[in-house]
């Protein structure tokens, strides 16, 4: 197998989401959950997803497709295709899986998953968090995550732009 057909297999659709995470819970482990647009990746990013990793086992990624970034960003976002993102996450050694999903909220993906740990940006107050419900329900935890100062894919914009 290619070192792309494995960055690739880390894309997952239901059916084999659905696959992995029998495997997953079979070997009991912790199931760490995030989600996003991932635009422009940046050292935030990393950081982030890092510090999200580290708290269990396997790490999957929620991410917004074109359509759903474009409803969440306005008309000139995403930057990057769907396709591109994907593989760009899927690529780092400590994400287990990326999966896309079409709707504003990762809500039904939450729900699909189940996932033991959901993790967000500090900017969210733990409640607040789509999915907070479906995870405390069955004893998992939420969790949030302090931004790196001065990286987003907005400051990477303006810089581009030159504003």
């Amino acid at each position: 197998m290619t070192k792309k057909e494995i960055i690739q297999q880390k894309i997952l659709k239901q059916p084999e989401l659905d696959r992995i995470l029998a495997y997953w819970r079979f070997k009991n482990f912790r199931i760490v959950f995030t989600n996003g647009c991932f635009d422009i990746i940046h050292l935030g990013h990393i950081d982030y997803l890092l510090k999200a990793a580290e708290l269990g086992d396997k790490l999957i990624i929620g991410l917004n497709t074109d359509n759903s970034t474009r409803l969440l960003k306005g008309p000139s976002r995403p930057i990057n295709d769907e396709k591109s993102r994907a593989m760009i996450l899927a690529s780092l050694n400590f994400v287990d899986a990326v999966v896309l999903f079409d709707e504003e909220t990762p809500y039904e993906l939450i729900k699909t998953i189940n996932p033991d740990i959901l993790v967000k940006g500090a900017d969210y107050r733990p409640e607040e968090i789509v999915g907070y419900d479906i995870v405390t329900a069955k004893g998992g935890s939420v969790a949030t995550i302090e931004y790196l100062d001065g990286y987003s894919t907005s400051l990477i914009e303006s810089k581009i732009k030159g504003s």
